[in-house]
Formats: C-alpha cells, sequence, structure tokens
C-alpha cells in the first residue's frame, strides 16, 4: 500500500500521507513517494491549488518514524533528516498554493510539514507542536527557521524550548494557524479557501506568492524589484486579456493558466 495518496480534481491536487497505523509517521520510504508527488506537482498544468492532510481521524503527522529511528544508524539519521529537509523544502517552493489540513496531531517534522505550506486550517481540540527538545535533538526540518518568521522570535523560541504542545485553539491566538474547524468540515474548509483562489488567474496566483515569499527574505528596495519582475510576467498572458475582457462583459472570467 503506498504511504503517500496523490489525486486531482477540479484542480485541487490532494496529497494524503497515508500511514494511520502509525499515526502518520514519516519514514524515509513515505519521504521518498512524498518527493516523488511534489516533483510531479511541481509541473503540473492540472494542479493549482494543493491540500496537505493525513490519513485517519488520529494524526495529521506525527513527524519522523521514532521506531525506525532507534534501528537506524548515525550516518542513516544524518540521511533521514537531510531528505525531510529536502522534501519540506520543495513543499515550500512549489509555485502552487499549499493548504495544509491538519485533522489531528502535528508534532515535531508533522508540524514542520504544515508550516512548509502557505496556510494551515485545524480541526478543534487537536494539539500540535516542536516537541523536537524532548527528545534532545531539536527541529530539523525547518521548524526553527520557518516557525520564528511566522509568529516571531520570541514566541517560536518559548515553544520550541519548553516543547509546548498546543491545543488548535492556542495554536490560532499564536498564529500558528489561520483558522480552526470542526472535525466534519475539514476538507470542506479547505476546499472552500482552495475554491476561492481557484477563482483568480493561475499565473497571478503563482507570481504573487512568489513575489510574497521571496520579497521577504529581502530588503524593501529589492523586494519591490521583485514584485515588478513578478508583475511583468502576468502581462503577456491570455489570462490578463480574459480578464478585462469578461469585465467588459460583466461575466466571470474562464482562466486557462496561459
Amino acid at each position: 500500500m503506498s504511504s503517500i495518496l496523490f489525486n486531482i480534481e477540479n484542480y485541487i491536487g490532494y496529497v494524503t500521507i497515508n500511514r494511520s497505523a502509525a499515526l502518520n509517521a514519516l519514514n524515509y520510504d513515505a519521504l521518498l513517494e512524498l518527493q516523488q508527488v511534489v516533483e510531479k506537482i511541481r509541473t503540473s498544468s492540472q494542479v493549482r491549488v494543493v491540500i496537505f492532510t493525513g490519513a485517519g481521524e488520529k494524526a495529521f503527522s506525527v513527524g519522523a518514524d521514532l521506531k525506525e529511528r532507534k534501528i537506524l544508524s548515525d550516518e542513516e539519521v544524518k540521511r533521514n533528516i537531510y531528505k525531510i529537509g529536502e522534501v519540506f523544502t520543495a513543499i515550500d517552493e512549489l509555485p502552487q498554493p499549499t493548504i495544509a489540513a491538519l485533522n489531528g496531531f502535528a508534532f515535531g517534522g508533522g508540524m514542520e510539514l504544515a508550516l512548509a505550506c502557505d496556510f494551515r486550517l485545524a480541526v478543534e481540540g487537536t494539539l500540535m507542536g516542536l516537541t523536537e527538545t524532548s527528545l534532545a535533538i531539536i527541529p530539523g526540518a525547518g521548524g526553527t527557521q520557518r516557525l520564528p518568521r511566522l509568529i516571531g522570535q520570541a514566541k517560536a523560541l518559548e515553544l520550541i524550548l519548553t516543547a509546548k504542545r498546543l491545543t488548535s485553539e492556542e495554536a490560532l491566538r499564536y498564529g500558528m494557524v489561520n483558522r480552526v474547524v470542526a472535525r466534519e468540515s475539514l476538507i470542506e474548509e479547505a476546499i472552500q479557501l482552495a475554491d476561492q483562489m481557484l477563482a483568480n488567474g493561475p499565473i497571478a496566483l503563482q507570481q504573487a506568492k512568489f513575489a510574497v515569499k521571496q520579497g521577504m527574505n529581502a530588503d524593501l528596495q529589492t523586494g519591490l524589484h521583485i514584485e515588478r519582475k513578478a508583475y511583468e510576467i502576468t502581462i503577456p498572458t491570455e489570462d490578463r486579456m480574459e480578464a478585462l475582457t469578461a469585465f467588459g462583459e460583466k461575466r466571470k472570467p474562464v482562466f486557462k493558466g496561459k
């Protein structure tokens, strides 16, 4: 059985970690599968928004598979750390907007996967956190870098150094998740957010995401230059002309991603 499920419907790519018996922990084989799926998504014209979630109702992902870790050599642990960081960076750098639908526990690498996504929706009452220091290690798949950029250094240090487990509602107050929803409506809410983006130009979505993410790591003037260059990419597109035509004809535009 595949550890990672992937399907496309109405321009939304659905990626599901399919190891519910192991609380969707990520072993090395699962990371390799996830990497292959992400590579497919990156170049797919049929995927305009991506939703990541976990199988079952208990966990989004509890991170690294600790049963596997116990039998690995130090070199193999380093291999796994490199791979998980590489895969999560690839997710972070996807041109399409990404949504993490947290259907349950999100600890360690599972939380880092969520942080690599653009948006996070969480079911009511679940728990999450970067809990690695309780295992005498540190977040190694981007957590020490992405969390402080999201919520600020002091709050991130507090959560990482105490290995605090947050409820979804606490995570919302910290700014770690965008919204908390009822379990039965999680995917529906994620699709609703995706549909709001899908109503807009696909190339514009990608270039707006690129401008924001690249600009965040630059000074203002460099960021403004990045924004102008991203805007220029949208000017010769068929979608821009379609939007103008549709506006004049008082109808919804039909975008083709061209």
